[in-house]
C-alpha cells in the first residue's frame, strides 16, 4: 500500500510539471506572437498597433541609451518624434535571437536584436531587454530597455 501512494505521489508530481510545462510553452507562445504582431505593426507603419504590446499605463517604463521615459504615451510620442518626424523613417524591423525566459506563470524576460533596414541603406541595430506581464488584456511589456548602434 506504501508502495502505491508513493507511486501515486510520483505520477501527480511529474502530471503537475508536465502542466507547469505546456503553460510556459503557451506563454512564451502569447509572447513570441506580441512581438511578431509588433514586427508586422512596424512594417506598415502603423505605430499605434506596434504600441498594442506594451502596457497602455502611465507606469510604462523605457529605456533608451541615458534616457528614461515614462508612461506609454511618452513612448509614442518619443517613437513618433524619430520614425514619423520630419526628416525620419520608420524602416523595415526586424527582430531576432529572441530569448523567453519565464519568471513565473505572469512573468517573463525577453532578450534580443532589432535590425532596421533604411531606404538610404542604413542598418540601425541593437540588444533589448523586455519585461512582460500577463494583464486582464493579455501579455504585455511593461518595460523596455533598447541599446542601439
Amino acid at each position: 500500500m506504501r508502495d502505491f501512494v508513493v507511486l501515486m505521489g510520483v505520477i501527480a508530481g511529474l502530471a503537475i510539471s508536465n502542466v507547469a510545462q505546456d503553460g510556459g510553452d503557451a506563454a512564451r507562445a502569447a509572447i513570441r506572437k506580441v512581438i511578431e504582431d509588433q514586427q508586422e505593426a512596424w512594417n506598415r507603419q502603423d505605430l499605434e498597433g506596434f504600441m498594442a504590446g506594451y502596457w497602455n499605463s502611465p507606469e510604462l517604463t523605457f529605456f533608451s541609451g541615458a534616457h528614461e521615459s515614462k508612461g506609454w504615451q511618452a513612448a509614442l510620442d518619443r517613437y513618433k518624434k524619430n520614425y514619423q518626424g520630419a526628416g525620419h523613417e520608420m524602416g523595415k524591423l526586424e527582430f531576432a535571437n529572441l530569448r523567453i525566459e519565464m519568471l513565473g506563470p505572469e512573468a517573463a524576460f525577453v532578450r534580443g536584436e532589432f535590425h532596421l533596414t533604411m531606404s538610404d541603406g542604413k542598418t540601425p541595430h541593437g540588444l533589448f531587454t523586455l519585461v512582460f506581464r500577463k494583464l486582464p488584456e493579455g501579455w504585455k511589456i511593461v518595460h523596455d530597455h533598447s541599446a542601439g548602434e
